[in-house]
């Protein structure tokens, strides 16, 4: 694991190992430490959507809740607000591929042999005529899909990018990834895909694998010259001899690799993870399978064609003339049950019914997989600053002021969501099917990533989204003892924006990034406690106010300061996705005020399901579809919008900051 390197004052070493110097915490930061410590623990597996570590995690939190006086019972007689999120996907049986050459020559494959249906795959029935598409890749430059009609049609497409040996070829990771060349597929109405290896990933992992095992053979010289001096005491000669064992068997393991390495290995299912919205029958066929049909209409075998594509950088896409294809994949996303944890502080006299919403989510990535920024990585990412800090700190902000002994004026409902990193699942469910009004919901406080704040410096978000917070947000923070790094948006990537994009006045506070963020590493003893301390006295005072002002905060709206999707190279659009949806296309949870999609009359709850001629299925379909636009063009957008299909004009933005 990789650390964290930068100074660490003598506070921030007091976790330090595990070792922990009472003298140098207060009882404040010692609940911190303890709850963070629970939450990050290998035990709770990093709370990954599906893991049982996530359900322990709630039951803590539950307990403390109930602990500290707050009613637990408000959904049904407990703390749960239970829903289903999509959690990977499973395959069935029925799974059948068969190939029809230009003779009318039918070839059926063998499942799991020569071909393997995909676990980002539609599931479905489908026949039709076959097309190859090259690498399904379109750029300024290149583009496989110049005069090639695809809809209606089975496309083939190979993996990775031509010339994938050179860094100047002009190809992006983006451009050559399987969701944008999916997307490129689906856009363009093809009704299936075939995806076959290139040669070049092969040669590569087999070149990998000489390398290794060369360097294993030269440290296996080493391990036997150090295993056979005469002058080594007892203990180090056994651990000699033991390594040298072990370096044997390293050799034994690569060599066994190499002789059945296979340069045509199909991806196993649950590779690249499962589909985002709507999409098309998917699978990851053998070459041998499929050359023949190709090589019959281009005269070509798919080595040729591949080297000819890089050595002219000019596509080889064809119609594969009286070839079609059809198959079935069968295959269903599992659901799995996951839970808000709310407890509830009622209020008293004639502002009671208002409420105040102080929330956390406590879910985090579990063993990594998407979302993880350690590609391939299997170990338990804990998430002790992502989300572990900010539920400590909503912990101790719900024993700090269950204990106070004044009446508060107004509810406040405090709440762990879950499912923020899938896409503020959790708060988006919350708003959808709110436990208390949202008109008289008056202001939502977000924690989240507070736990490696350096010098005192804290961003908070959402200043500007309500006057209540002019002055009392600075003299807060000075209290505190914090340097504020003020942002006025109320959007932004995590669940304060489900609450204002439904109109509510927000503010979120968050500690700064990190190398360790979305890493294994994200672990207990790199956090500064102190500054999670601050951050919750912080809070704590804007919460008091908030909850005893006579009247409540304004809303603001901000318009087009920000929106919850990818940014970057595209224009600007103005949408905030609703990924808690599963309807087909890009559902919508609202639009950036005064942004583009909100001046062409595009509202919450829509179904984006066309961009221009680009037909759309999820947010990739969405974000690659706009990637063809320029600032100041003016698009046919196509909503779902209570049954209806309505056609819009929207006029592109400026591009956001990426």
């Amino acid at each position: 694991m990789t650390r964290w390197m930068m100074p660490l004052s003598c506070a921030m070493l007091i976790a330090l190992s595990g070792l922990v110097r009472a003298e140098e915490l207060n009882d404040s930061e010692k609940r911190l430490l303890k709850d963070v410590s629970v939450l990050a623990a290998d035990e709770f597996e990093g709370r990954g959507i599906g893991t049982e570590g996530l359900n322990k995690a709630a039951i803590y939190i539950e307990g403390i809740f109930r602990e500290a006086g707050l009613d637990v019972t408000i959904d049904n007689g407990d703390a749960y607000q239970e829903f289903e999120v999509s959690n990977g996907a499973k395959l069935e049986d029925g799974n059948t591929l068969e190939l029809i050459d230009a003779t009318g020559k039918k070839t059926v494959l063998d499942f799991d042999k020569a071909f393997r249906t995909c676990s980002f795959s539609e599931p479905g029935a489908f026949e039709g005529d076959l097309v190859f598409a090259g690498y399904a890749i379109e750029t300024d430059k290149y583009n496989d899909f110049d005069g090639l009609d695809v809809r209606d049609k089975v496309v083939i497409f190979l993996r990775r990018a031509p010339r994938p040996e050179d860094p100047h070829a002009g190809f992006s990771e983006r451009e050559a990834s399987l969701k944008n060349k999916l997307s490129n597929c689906y856009r363009r109405g093809a009704k299936a895909v075939l995806i076959l290896n290139d040669t070049s990933t092969s040669k590569n992992e087999r070149s990998s694998l000489e390398g290794k095992l060369a360097e294993a053979k030269d440290k296996l010289i080493d391990l036997a010259e150090k295993a056979t001096q005469s002058n080594l005491a007892e203990a180090d000669k056994t651990k000699a001899i033991e390594d040298l064992a072990a370096g044997v068997q390293h050799c034994k393991e690569l060599r066994s690799m190499l002789d059945t390495f296979d340069a045509d290995k199909l991806m196993e299912f649950g590779y690249a993870g499962e589909k985002s919205g709507d999409a098309i029958p998917t699978f990851h066929v053998k070459r041998e399978a499929v050359e023949p049909l190709i090589k019959a209409i281009t005269g070509k075998s798919l080595a040729e064609i591949e080297t000819g594509i890089s050595e002219s950088l000019k596509p080889a896409s064809a119609v594969l003339t009286g070839c079609r294809v059809s198959g079935k994949a069968s295959l269903r996303t599992e659901k799995v049950t996951v839970k808000n944890v709310i407890g509830v502080l009622e209020g008293e006299g004639p502002l009671k019914e208002e409420t105040i919403i102080v929330g956390a989510h406590y879910d985090h990535l579990g063993r990594g997989g998407d979302g993880s920024l350690q590609p391939g990585s299997t170990e338990i990412h804990n998430g002790a600053d992502d989300n572990g800090s900010g539920t400590a700190g909503l912990l101790e902000l719900v024993r700090r002021i269950t204990g106070k002994k004044e009446k508060f004026a107004r509810r406040i409902v405090f709440m762990a969501f879950t499912g923020e990193e899938r896409g503020l699942l959790g708060s988006a469910h919350y708003v959808k099917k709110p436990l208390f009004p949202i008109e008289q919901t008056v202001v939502m406080f977000n924690l989240d990533m507070i736990g490696r704040m350096e010098q005192s410096k804290l961003t908070v978000y959402g200043t500007g989204t309500s006057h209540f917070w002019d002055n009392r947000v600075d003299e807060a923070g000075k209290a505190s003892g914090l340097t504020l790094i003020k942002k006025p948006e109320g959007f932004g990537p995590s669940d304060h924006s489900s609450f204002y994009a439904v109109k509510i006045p927000v503010l979120h506070v968050f500690g700064g990034l990190h190398s360790d963020y979305h890493r294994p590493s994200d672990d207990v003893e790199k956090l500064n406690v102190p500054g999670m301390r601050q951050a919750t006295d912080f809070f704590e005072t804007l919460i008091l106010q908030a909850v005893q002002a006579p009247a409540k905060p304004d809303y603001i709206e901000i318009a087009g300061k920000a929106e919850i999707e990818r940014t970057g190279s595209r224009p600007y659009f103005g949408s905030i996705p609703d990924f808690n949806s599963d309807q087909k296309g890009f559902a919508l949870m609202g639009v950036s005020p005064g942004g583009p999609a909100d001046k062409a009359g595009i509202k919450a709850g829509d179904v984006i399901i066309q961009v221009g001629e680009h037909k759309i299925g999820s947010l990739d379909d969405f974000d690659f579809a706009l990637r063809k636009f320029t600032a100041g063009d003016q698009v046919d957008v196509t909503v779902r919008r209570g049954g209806q299909d309505v056609t819009l004009k929207v006029t592109l933005g400026k591009p956001r900051g990426g």
